[in-house]
């Protein structure tokens, strides 16, 4: 397997399991907020300071509102870590092996994208777009399925898996390290 197609296949994988990761991120984040008293709902910062990007919120952003950190963490075509962003590097990493993977795998990834591009929208508010990211999260696990199901395991699964399971530590170790 050359080096290209291990990558392309890595960082589809991996691309895929950080959006998931990042809606079950945000997700988690309005679910606490419900049980969380009015007068101490501003854990919006929170949810930056674990991306590591803090600078970037800021400078582009300005303070952590409900509004500007669901933009930023959903749908900034500019923010490398946004869903947005995520499936669509996943989706151009896995067009330049559609003859490696499954034709299951590129519709499903093909389905993602369009679903997360209609939902990117100017003005959203984080409590509308709760349906979202269930809709990104079975995505993602829908694309797992069907990566195990279609694929043999061979190096272009191998590398698939790896991409899958190293996003899950990197993030947790932020997360640790902000809280």
């Amino acid at each position: 397997m050359l080096s290209r197609v291990a990558a392309a296949i890595y960082w589809s994988a991996r691309y895929v399991e950080r959006a998931e990761n990042v809606a079950r991120f945000i997700d988690v984040n309005l679910h606490l907020m419900l049980d969380t008293p009015a007068h101490q709902r501003g854990n919006w910062q929170s949810l930056v300071m674990t991306t590591g990007d803090q600078a970037w919120f800021e400078a582009h952003y300005g303070k952590a509102t409900p509004e500007a950190v669901t933009r930023f963490l959903a749908f900034d075509p500019e923010y490398p870590s946004s869903i947005l962003s995520c499936v669509t590097q996943a989706r151009e990493n896995a067009r330049t092996v559609r003859e490696i993977i499954s034709r299951e795998m590129w519709q499903e990834l093909n389905e993602f994208y369009l679903m997360v591009v209609g939902a990117a929208r100017p003005k959203v508010s984080p409590e509308d777009i709760s349906e979202f990211y269930s809709r990104v999260k079975r995505a993602g696990i829908y694309f797992e399925g069907v990566t195990n199901a279609t694929l043999s395991r061979g190096e272009t699964w191998h590398f698939a898996r790896l991409g899958r399971t190293l996003e899950p530590a990197d993030k947790t170790s932020r997360i640790l390290d902000a809280k």
